[in-house]
């Protein structure tokens, strides 16, 4: 087994996670947000995307980030006349955010990092003992 294969995957594998937390957790911050002028457009959803990238060095696929695209499903809508955001018929969008589902793939891409974790968590062990071994 190639320790530093293994190393090098794990860890572009907690980087991903990473990036996707983070804009998960940007997602949850503006669940709730309005338009900061009146009939205008709140803040929009973002999706993470993944690639996998041959990394020569290696001779092994790593994942990254992939680019980080807008949901496109529509804005959900009150009647809130009295709301700064509203528009002339007293209605304000809100955020195309529903933070069951944001908090649902958090805890899947903390499951995944944390997976990640134990990877390099194990493979520094066996490195280790392989270490311990060569010098008895």
């Amino acid at each position: 087994m190639d320790f530093i294969k293994s190393l090098a995957i794990a860890a572009s594998g907690l980087h991903a996670q990473l990036g996707r937390m983070r804009i998960i957790t940007e997602n949850i911050a503006n669940a709730d947000s309005t338009a900061s002028t009146p009939g205008g457009d709140p803040y929009r959803r973002k999706i993470v995307t993944f690639t996998s990238q041959l990394d020569n060095a290696l001779g092994a696929d790593v994942v990254k980030l992939g680019r980080v695209k807008t949901d496109n499903s529509d804005f959900r809508i009150k009647h809130e006349p009295g709301n700064p955001a509203a528009d002339a018929n007293g209605d304000v969008k809100y955020p195309n955010v529903n933070s069951l589902v944001e908090l649902s793939d958090l805890r899947d891409a903390q499951q995944s990092y944390q997976s990640d974790l134990n990877v390099i968590t194990a493979t520094r062990r066996m490195l280790q003992r392989t270490i311990d071994i060569l010098k008895s």
